[in-house]
């Protein structure tokens, strides 16, 4: 993982307040993963105290990152041999959480 800065802690304390907490995803060793309820993010630490969201967020399945895909006209979230719909209510909750994130990623001035 990369060093974090005074200014990252503070982002990151800040998206803790808001109900998120860190999780670790070896597969990705240079990004800070947080996580809540059922969906996760990847961080990249920037110079400057700043973050910036990898991809986009994801659905966890067994606490593991899943993909999207587009399978027999319906939307799927991925991993290994499980999946579950993306349904309309879920896809809201995965904007919703990724809004959440980037409003909490702005530095506040």
């Amino acid at each position: 993982m990369p060093e974090l800065t005074p200014d990252h802690a503070i982002l990151l304390q800040r998206l803790s307040l808001r109900g998120f907490q860190p999780a670790a995803f070896p597969l990705y060793p240079g990004a800070v993963g947080i996580r809540r309820g059922a969906f996760a993010a990847l961080l990249e630490p920037l110079a400057g105290g700043t973050f910036r969201q990898l991809g986009q967020p994801f659905y966890l399945i067994e606490g593991n990152l899943s993909v999207r895909v587009s399978q027999g006209g319906s939307e799927w979230f991925v991993w290994k041999s499980r999946k579950v719909e993306a349904t309309p209510d879920l896809l809201a909750e995965l904007a919703r959480f990724s809004s959440e994130v980037l409003s909490a990623l702005v530095p506040s001035a």
